[in-house]
């Protein structure tokens, strides 16, 4: 697994990795689930499956929370405080849908989160310089015809107004249809793709 962001370093009892179509091992037990492109988040209390949804956050340790993902994004988000973490799964629709922020109010609302204690790692994902989407898909986001969107920079957006300080973000900032030799991606090899998982976990 490739670990290498800065942002979660100063945790030292959160353990996390990015996976490449070469590495998706994930240490310990691992709870997961049934990604539906959602803006739902759900507690997981235990390793499997723990239901449909795109978002998982827990402040139980050992647990490790997990996505898959192959161009949409992977986000890890810990909160320094309360020790608490969260997995999400954010592509166009669960980044319209502002998952990321709703990601923060589960945690506000089940651990006592507040934004400004938490710090977040942006996994690889579709870079702009590789996502043209269509104008049904631009108006989701302000644009009025077809444009490259860059879902890194609108995730980083959402943790920012909610008040996640920007040094405490960062972002790998690798392109999964670019990297053909490290990435699986869904827009390059289409129904053939494989996913990388990606995980967090309370040590």
């Amino acid at each position: 697994m490739e670990s290498f962001l800065a942002a979660l370093a100063p945790l030292a009892w959160v353990q996390h990795g990015f996976g490449t179509r070469n590495d998706c091992r994930v240490p310990g037990e691992l709870a997961f689930l049934k990604q539906i492109h959602s803006d739902l988040i759900l507690f997981a209390d235990r390793p499997g499956v723990c239901g449909e949804g795109d978002a998982l956050v827990t402040n139980l340790p050992g647990l490790a929370l997990s996505i898959r993902t192959a161009d949409c994004y992977p986000i890890l988000l810990a909160d320094a405080r309360n020790r608490a973490i969260a997995a999400i799964h954010a592509g166009w629709r669960g980044t319209a849908a502002r998952i990321v922020a709703k990601t923060l109010e589960k945690m506000t609302s089940e651990f006592g989160t507040t934004p400004s204690d938490v710090y977040a790692a942006i996994g690889p994902g579709i870079g702009v310089c590789c996502y043209e989407v269509g104008e049904e898909v631009a108006r989701q986001f302000g644009y009025e015809a077809r444009t490259h969107l860059d879902l890194a920079s609108e995730n980083r957006k959402q943790l920012e107004t909610a008040g996640v300080p920007p040094q405490n973000i960062e972002a790998l900032g690798v392109c999964t249809f670019c990297d053909a030799e490290r990435f699986f991606s869904y827009r390059r090899e289409k129904e053939k793709a494989g996913r990388m998982t990606s995980f967090i976990r309370i040590l």
